[in-house]
């Protein structure tokens, strides 16, 4: 598969739209260029994935990277469906993250030499945008024994040796109603903004050499109905960046131990994840000489239970905003990294 079938591949994807739950349409333009290429694809949902075959001897390694997005916003200057190519960058929804990742590791995938040390399975998910149920996670059980995985996401191909967790938890404060004239009742907001102010100013003792500290914010916050009815229930919500330092169930614990208001977990199953220095993967990068970093923000990697990488061509700043593009350049780089990477990864085996 060459660089400029992979280009022309990556617009047909944009040119479909490929929103979370309702990636159907690209779901089959992914089959069919695995099919075409003589590999039998397997499918669940909107998930595809694909293999040669399977020597249980050898180790086998996961290339995966989603092909939903997000919605575009108003602020988009041309068709976000379009993807069109002028001076070198190719524009559209999707592009940055992660239509350039997917395309170049379905070509690496297709390339590949399959008489090599290990087994390789491709496989592009669905849902990774909103962590959905029909995403990767519902086709663990389904994919062949897997050994360790590199997650294609925009890190201007940088590897991504760690990964923050996330927790997301909602707290209410219980006061009791009265006349805003008179001194009556307990102010619920009054209680709530003690608790805000502690996980403003609270600091996790532990920092991670790669991820740094665990961050705490307070990003909802709802009370009252009547100016003149003091409320007696104040509900907020804390986003929790987690690290390698503490479990999920950790910071909870330390979390309920210090506030007064109810503590109501949403979602905890986001882990946060980190490659050993001595795994292969991590050897691998070293020998290549490339950057390593902590990543603050969550991908499929956070559901995967093997040693895991996260590495692609674009940039994480350009995610989610209008007018995505990725540069040429960086999908053919993008090809000739995870080329060579899997190389030097057979040295390591």
């Amino acid at each position: 598969m060459t660089s400029q079938e992979t280009i022309e591949l990556l617009q047909k994807l944009i040119r479909q739209s490929s929103f979370s739950e309702d990636e159907g349409v690209t779901a089959e333009i992914i089959s069919k260029m695995l099919t075409d290429s003589g590999l039998t694809v397997n499918r669940s949902g909107n998930n595809i994935w694909a293999f040669d075959k399977i020597d249980e001897s050898k180790p086998t390694v996961l290339l995966n990277s989603h092909h939903d997005t997000v919605k575009p916003g108003k602020d988009w200057e041309m068709d976000p469906f379009e993807g069109s190519i002028e001076a070198g960058k190719l524009t559209g929804l999707g592009s940055n993250d992660a239509g350039a990742s997917l395309v170049c590791l379905l070509a690496t995938f297709i390339n590949h030499d399959s008489e090599s040390k290990f087994n390789l399975v491709f496989a592009a998910t669905a849902e990774e945008e909103i962590s959905g149920s029909g995403g990767l996670r519902s086709i663990i059980d389904k994919l062949p024994s897997i050994d360790m995985a590199i997650v294609g996401e925009p890190t201007q191909m940088h590897a991504a040796v760690a990964e923050k967790g996330l927790v997301v938890v909602d707290c209410i404060a219980h006061g009791e109603s009265g006349h805003a004239a008179r001194e009556e009742g307990i102010n619920a907001i009054d209680l709530a903004l003690k608790d805000v102010q502690w996980i403003h100013n609270y600091r996790f003792a532990k920092l991670s050499k790669m991820l740094g500290p665990v961050k705490m914010t307070v990003t909802t916050i709802e009370a009252g109905e009547q100016h003149n009815v003091i409320p007696d229930r104040c509900k907020f919500t804390i986003d929790i960046r987690s690290t390698d330092m503490y479990s999920n169930d950790d910071i909870l614990e330390v979390i309920q131990s210090n506030i007064s208001s109810k503590v109501l977990p949403r979602s905890t199953r986001l882990q946060p994840s980190g490659l050993p220095e001595a795994h292969p993967l991590y050897k691998t990068i070293r020998q290549m000489k490339i950057a390593e970093f902590g990543s603050p923000t969550l991908s499929d990697q956070s559901l995967m239970p093997w040693p895991s990488l996260k590495m692609g061509p674009g940039d994480s700043a350009r995610s989610h905003t209008a007018n995505e593009y990725i540069l040429l350049e960086e999908i053919e780089n993008g090809i000739d990294v995870y080329t060579r990477f899997l190389m030097k990864l057979e040295e390591q085996l």
